[in-house]
């Protein structure tokens, strides 16, 4: 069953997955009493509209809600129009896609600053993402956008820039990877750290900000530059336990995934752990 409020899930299909299929990772998530599923297109989309049809067919029959990740080789920064092209066209992709698979909400990792102030790569970044919105909403492709807030402190993607891209813009909301939060700064790992995120996000965004979240949990390696690589919950230093309390506290909604290299382990640790809350 379903967790209260939350949807726990892996990031790819499960590691103890019989093929390499989404559509038998779908049915691996079922077999192991998880919600969800991040399909990764990170090295492109590879999926065509006959197989989006099938992982559709087989999310509703097993009952799995499912996301996208999109690709990794995103630029909405850069200074070349041609990349800026290509970074637009591989969302628009995973979004039409995934929109086929039946999944609404569409992961992505916006830019990088690289020599330019953070107002004008915010600036850059929002131009981009009111075209792409508009362009989805005229399509009737029936997507939402979320911005990650990234790891590493050359990329684009704080708290406050991915809330501000949330408000600012119809069709985007926030993807928060905590492991992330706490990777750039070394900070964002307790009690009241998470409290004062979850309260950000609401003064944001609002009630919808808590009732529609997406989420990333993993444990992180990281060093003065900020994140380095995932980890198993359980070898890092990640809080977890304080976050599963404080989003419950919050009666926050919407889904968890997993990002951890044992992927359903942790996510079948963290639902288990937030329902005995």
């Amino acid at each position: 069953m379903p967790s209260k409020y939350l949807l726990f899930g892996t990031g790819g299909i499960p590691r103890s997955t019989t093929g390499t299929s989404s559509v038998s990772g779908i049915k691996r998530i079922r077999e192991l009493d998880l919600d969800c599923m991040e399909l990764e297109f990170v090295q492109g989309v590879r999926m065509g509209e006959k197989g989006a049809k099938n992982v559709l067919e087989a999310a509703k029959k097993e009952e799995v809600a499912l996301s996208v990740h999109a690709p990794y080789y995103i630029n909405l920064n850069s200074y070349e129009e041609e990349k800026l092209k290509a970074s637009l066209e591989r969302i628009y992709q995973a979004a039409r896609i995934g929109s086929l698979c039946g999944a609404e909400s569409i992961v992505l990792h916006a830019g990088f600053y690289q020599k330019s102030s953070k107002k004008y790569t915010f600036d850059n970044i929002s131009k981009a993402l009111k075209e792409l919105t508009g362009q989805l909403r005229d399509e009737g492709i029936p997507a939402v956008l979320r911005p990650e807030t990234m790891g590493k402190r050359t990329q684009f993607g704080t708290l406050e820039e991915v809330l501000a891209l949330s408000a600012e813009i119809e069709g985007i909301m926030p993807c928060i990877d905590f492991c992330h939060l706490h990777a750039r700064e070394g900070k964002e790992n307790s009690y009241s750290e998470f409290t004062k995120i979850l309260s950000r996000v609401e003064e944001s965004l609002g009630k919808e900000g808590l009732s529609n979240m997406h989420i990333h949990v993993a444990g992180v390696e990281y060093g003065m530059n900020g994140e380095k690589r995932h980890l198993n919950l359980k070898e890092s230093d990640f809080n977890y336990p304080e976050l599963m309390k404080v989003l419950r506290e919050f009666k926050a909604r919407g889904r968890i995934i997993l990002e951890s290299p044992v992927l359903e382990e942790d996510a079948l640790m963290l639902k288990k752990l937030y329902n005995e809350i």
